[in-house]
């Protein structure tokens, strides 16, 4: 049975009174707003590229088992997961590496053909994009916002303005000539920045994952380490909180 670390920390937050979620929740649906998530979250789940679970393909499962072409160990360990039906989400948590790290073993495992091809324009769309494959106009050209045409007429004129000496970014263009919403690029701006932080939870509360990727290990390792230190120093104020609390109900 698979290790879902990710599930246990929806655990502890779900075993919270409830009047603490209505909190988080409030809190989480302003954060939304201001950062202009709304009409993503209103997306079927399916579309979402975290929830995305990859489907490894019988090419993939061969050469995981027999791993003919002597590839690199991260790559072997990103099929397993997926072997595994892990999502990206978990993929990610369990490995203790960035989405962008993850969507960029994902895009070279696609054109390999050790995993299946999204059925979903969004996911194949912001896949690329967070791994950097596509840039901004592609990455809607591929969600089919706007076609090939209308890609062509942001570039002429992202050219345009370059020369005139009145310089704008590549997604301000296709704002000015109604081709995406402003909250669109935004969201995708701030997703795409967020995709390279890692998101590591409590070590003590978790088990061991399954796999670990080789190349830097001993940076993570020494993430962890930091942040088992600060939970001590927190469980420390806390015991010493208890104790004054304890001795004022004694007076």
């Amino acid at each position: 049975m698979k290790k879902n670390i990710f599930e246990l920390f929806l655990d502890k937050v779900f075993n919270v009174p409830f009047w603490v979620k209505i909190v988080m929740y409030l809190k989480l649906a302003d954060e939304m707003k201001e950062q202009a998530f709304e009409n993503m979250l209103q997306n079927n789940r399916d579309e979402i590229f975290a929830t995305f679970v990859p489907t490894i393909t019988f090419k993939g499962k061969t050469e995981l088992s027999e791993r003919k072409y002597g590839l690199d160990n991260n790559i072997y360990n990103f099929l397993q997961c997926c072997l595994n039906e892990y999502s990206m989400l978990e993929i990610s948590v369990n490995t203790f590496l960035s989405m962008e790290e993850i969507a960029k073993y994902y895009e070279l495992c696609l054109e390999q053909n050790f995993i299946k091809k999204p059925e979903s324009l969004e996911i194949h769309a912001m896949a690329g994009y967070i791994a950097g494959k596509f840039r901004t106009g592609e990455y809607f050209k591929q969600k089919g916002v706007i076609d090939v045409d209308q890609l062509q007429q942001a570039i002429l004129a992202h050219k345009a303005a370059q020369e005139s000496g009145n310089p704008k970014r590549f997604g301000e263009v296709m704002i000015e000539l109604g081709l995406v919403t402003e909250e669109d690029l935004k969201a995708i701006l701030i997703l795409k920045d967020e995709s390279k932080k890692r998101f590591i939870l409590d070590y003590n509360t978790v088990p061991k994952p399954e796999t670990q990727f080789s190349s830097d290990n001993q940076k993570y390792e020494e993430e962890i380490a930091v942040l088992k230190d600060e939970n001590i120093k927190l469980k420390r104020k806390m015991l010493q909180l208890l104790e004054l609390v304890k001795r004022n109900d004694q007076q």
